[in-house]
């Protein structure tokens, strides 16, 4: 090519078009995280009470992910298919085949526990994938459903 020709213009196609964040976080990071993952949520069709459970499940697996997993941790949320998904991973030990088998609610006076058992109850769906490289856990949570719709399965 010349100096005289032009390039070719470019089309750029989003490798994701779906990704709305895609973060390494540690402690530091944790509030300012919730904080995108809430205006995310929100412009994405989350509003009320499933906005508020959703950022607070969230928020319960990038703090597991710091207390439990190795001080920091990875998030991905993105949008498919009429759901927003959060993924959160982290590098520590894994979780006990025994705490992922137990379902039941924390007792009201338990300091902790409540982190996985407050994301399985707050979203649609989770998913846990554990062992001794780390611990990935994905939520989801319907956008633009009814409130009644997808969360509340209480025991």
């Amino acid at each position: 090519m010349t100096n005289a020709e032009s390039p070719a213009p470019r089309t750029v196609v989003p490798i994701e078009p779906s990704l709305l964040i895609a973060e390494a976080f540690d402690q530091a990071q944790v509030t300012e995280l919730r904080h995108s993952v809430t205006s995310c949520a929100h412009a994405s069709g989350l509003a009320g009470q499933r906005l508020d459970d959703f950022v607070l499940a969230v928020n319960e697996l990038i703090t597991n992910a710091v207390r439990h997993g190795g001080g920091r941790g990875w998030l991905r949320l993105s949008r498919q298919a009429g759901q927003l998904v959060c993924e959160v991973s982290d590098h520590g030990r894994g979780i006990s085949a025994q705490r992922l088998g137990d379902r039941s609610r924390p007792a009201p006076d338990t300091a902790g526990g409540w982190g996985l058992w407050l994301a399985r109850e707050l979203s649609d769906t989770m998913q846990v994938d554990t062992g001794a490289a780390g611990t990935t856990v994905r939520i989801s949570t319907a956008v633009g459903a009814p409130e009644h719709i997808g969360r509340h399965r209480r025991d």
